[in-house]
């Protein structure tokens, strides 16, 4: 089982780098993927740099590894969930092997210096170890790179209730007046699917739940429509286990964000909710240095010096830093692929200069998603849709705006 350190740990990191990752465009991205691999390299650390790592890690350098160990294998053992690591170093780097031996059972291959090699056989793991998801390695690798550690994950459950299919035209909003593949689902599960956080730190929170089969749910999270998406994520995370007013505790009227009870007048008692939401994918690849202070990796990168002593004699810093990552949202269930990698070069000697590049419940504007384990709270994937995927022509719209409507058979 999942140690609640960790858990403790790599949620509040997955959280803080929401806000910064989330901007106009969609996202995703799993904190644990990257948290996973700076426990690795905090175990060899030292001097200001072991300091840093530890404060961005929540934990102590001293145990640090066999966490970041555990980790790998207790996220291995989840179903629906596949992890993976890979070592590559220098031929003539000597790595120290009390190191080596506290990292998780993985690949580990050699760099020969020829840059077009190297990376034709980084990619193939890449891919190889998302189902060709994630295609290339998301780090350089170059003549001078002299270690690459790598983690893959992927993340895959079939609803426990398939949605409907539909089309979406909402009315106002970002998506105002476009089609969109619109899935729906009624259920008299209310207090199961929905929950209202109203005192976050980014105002009231919208949290609709979806089962997957094995484990893995997914929980949809809407703010104010005044309130960045940053801010939303951030306290989605944070929020996502926390109690808050379920469905069947709502008022009439506007209950949350995107959310409106009212009554209506039938044959039937029974209360139920309807859920909207359209389908997407969201792809994206982020660069770690550009929040290198989030990732305690601030004087790690200074590579006028060594930073990990507990890996090699030779002065190592860190070059460069990267996860690339995909995520789809369907009918059926929710997949996710991601690759993280830090690549470390020789610290202590002059770097040449290179370029870089720097109750009814309806999701019809931008929104958060958090892929959790469900026995442990981890999140695994959190993300911000702003583009879903489209629908049909206009001519197929829903007569009312914001609902899907099935697709003719």
């Amino acid at each position: 089982m999942l140690d609640t350190t960790t858990v403790g740990a790599v949620n509040p990191l997955t959280a803080r780098w929401a806000r910064l990752a989330v901007g106009d465009e969609g996202t995703v991205f799993t904190g644990a993927g990257v948290w996973t691999l700076l426990a690795l390299l905090a175990g060899g650390s030292g001097g200001p740099a072991r300091t840093e790592l530890e404060g961005a890690l929540g934990v102590s350098a001293d145990g640090a590894t066999a966490l970041g160990r555990e980790l790998v294998g207790a996220l291995a053992a989840m179903d629906g969930v596949d992890a993976a690591t890979g070592l590559w170093t220098k031929q003539d780097l000597a790595i120290k092997p009390e190191w080596e031996a506290d990292l998780p059972p993985g690949v580990r291959g050699t760099l020969t210096g020829d840059s077009e090699r190297d990376r034709k056989e980084l990619d193939a793991w890449a891919s190889g170890q998302t189902r060709g998801e994630i295609a290339r390695m998301p780090v350089p690798v170059t003549s001078r790179t002299l270690l690459v550690l790598a983690g893959a994950l992927l993340l895959k459950t079939t609803w426990v209730e398939p949605f409907r299919v539909g089309w979406m035209c909402p009315s106002c909003g970002p998506w105002a007046e476009r089609s969109l593949a619109g899935l729906t689902r009624r259920t008299t599960d209310l207090d199961g699917t929905l929950k209202v956080v109203p005192d976050t730190p980014a105002g009231p929170l919208t949290f609709s739940g979806v089962a997957g089969d094995n484990g893995l749910d997914v929980h949809l999270v809407l703010g104010g429509e005044d309130v960045s998406g940053g801010e939303v994520l951030e306290a989605g995370i944070t929020a996502v286990g926390r109690p808050g007013l379920s469905g069947s505790q709502l008022p009439l009227g506007d209950a949350g964000p995107g959310v409106r009870v009212r009554e209506i007048t039938g044959m039937d008692p029974t209360s139920f909710l309807v859920l909207d939401v359209p389908q997407f994918t969201v792809r994206a690849e982020h660069d770690l240095m550009d929040n290198a202070e989030l990732f305690g990796l601030r004087s790690a990168r200074d590579d006028s010096r060594g930073h990990f002593p507990g890996i090699s004699d030779l002065p190592l810093a860190v070059s460069s830093g990267g996860q690339s990552m995909t995520a789809s949202f369907s009918r059926e269930g929710f997949f996710a692929a991601a690759v993280t990698a830090f690549s470390l070069d020789v610290g202590g000697v002059p770097q040449r200069t290179r370029k870089a590049k720097l109750l009814s419940v309806d999701y019809d504007r931008p929104f958060g998603f958090l892929a959790v384990h469900r026995a442990t709270g981890l999140v695994l994937a959190a993300g911000w849709v702003t583009e879903p995927e489209e629908g049909a022509d206009s001519m197929f719209a829903p007569r009312r705006p914001g609902r899907p409507r099935p697709r003719p058979r």
